[in-house]
């Protein structure tokens, strides 16, 4: 019996328990992930069966929970309250760092920055002057600004990069060079470097000017849950049906509890495809480990506490097209999609 077809069965056993419709998801994912973790230790007509028994364990552990909360409310009233920021002292702070952002660019580069953005000259003119052509003068202001950018983030935390990766990687982000960005692994520099992961969410957001492409962060369980839910609006935006957005969303929810479990830090990407075919995919990777041989991570009821497994072979069912890619010590990358109307 495929994991798909439990989904109604789930839903309904949830649904009439609990009202919310968010949590309704959340625990109909959970109970599937539990069913998949548990799919090769369980025998063949009992799959059935066993869901049934743990969507109603999942609701009862909600409830014990929410009933625990509820007796312990009175004990998290926060008493004192943490004041407001001076606004003057960030004003300040804000106007060291432009100037000293400011002072890091070249002579050149300052000059024709300020003469555009404060004097209001165009490039047409700056051309003129600097012996060179409009279409130049801005690419010229659009690295000069995506530079200013990175040193106003580094002197607001006034220090260097701690290596000679991190300012190529952050220019790359800022600029919004894609092509850039493969060159100099931006992707894999900001799971392994924490100074540049904390110093470039500005940058990617400004950046981001698709709305087709989503980046969550994969460290702790709320990240989970975040990629979880951000997966699945995503796939609902294309019209996914219910059962095919749980599903999309039980495999990012399984893949990333990996992530968290077994590797220091990852990222995922949820991408929305329209051409030349409607779909969803999923990319997350990680620093971790890595799986010293991957087809056998694939091969259901294995595990191992030596890196990434327990949730691959069932996710893989719930996806249309699963590749993974491992490398010893470096980390693993999963990419997987899910295609719209396919069965």
């Amino acid at each position: 019996m495929e994991i798909t077809a439990l989904v109604p069965l789930v839903r309904r056993i949830v649904a009439s328990r609990v009202r919310d419709a968010a949590t309704v998801d959340d625990l109909v994912q959970e109970t599937l992930a539990r069913v998949l973790a548990a799919a090769g230790r369980i025998e063949p007509g009992m799959l059935e069966p066993y869901a049934i028994v743990t969507a109603r364990n999942v609701v009862t552990s909600l409830w014990r929970e929410q009933d625990r909360q509820r007796r312990n409310q009175h004990r998290v009233v926060d008493l004192h309250p943490s004041e407001a920021p001076d606004a003057d002292v960030l004003a300040r702070e804000d106007r060291d760092a432009v100037s000293a952002a400011l002072r890091r660019l070249g002579e050149r580069e300052r000059a024709t920055l300020l003469a555009h953005e404060v004097a209001g000259q165009d490039t047409r003119s700056l051309a003129a002057e600097l012996g060179s052509t409009a279409g130049a003068v801005a690419a010229q202001l659009n690295r000069t600004r995506a530079r200013l950018r990175v040193e106003y983030l580094l002197a607001l935390e006034a220090t260097d990069p701690p290596t000679d990766r991190c300012r190529p990687v952050l220019l790359a982000l800022s600029s919004g060079d894609r092509r850039r960005q493969r060159e100099v692994d931006a992707a894999r520099h900001l799971l392994e470097c924490g100074f540049c992961a904390g110093l470039s969410q500005p940058l990617v957001d400004r950046g981001r000017s698709r709305d087709d492409e989503i980046h969550v962060a994969v460290r702790a369980d709320a990240d989970v849950v975040a990629a979880r839910q951000a997966a699945r609006e995503a796939g609902a935006r294309l019209g996914f049906p219910p059962t095919d957005l749980t599903a999309i969303a039980t495999a990012v929810s399984e893949v990333t509890r990996n992530v968290v479990k077994f590797a220091e830090a990852g990222e995922a990407v949820i991408e929305l495809l329209e051409e030349p075919r409607r779909g969803i995919r999923v990319v997350v990777r990680d620093v971790g480990p890595g799986i010293p041989d991957v087809a056998q991570a694939l091969q259901d009821g294995f595990s191992t506490y030596a890196g990434l497994g327990l949730g691959l072979p069932g996710a893989r069912r719930l996806m249309d097209e699963f590749t993974v890619v491992s490398e010893v010590g470096r980390g693993t990358t999963v990419t997987m999609t899910k295609w719209w109307g396919e069965r």
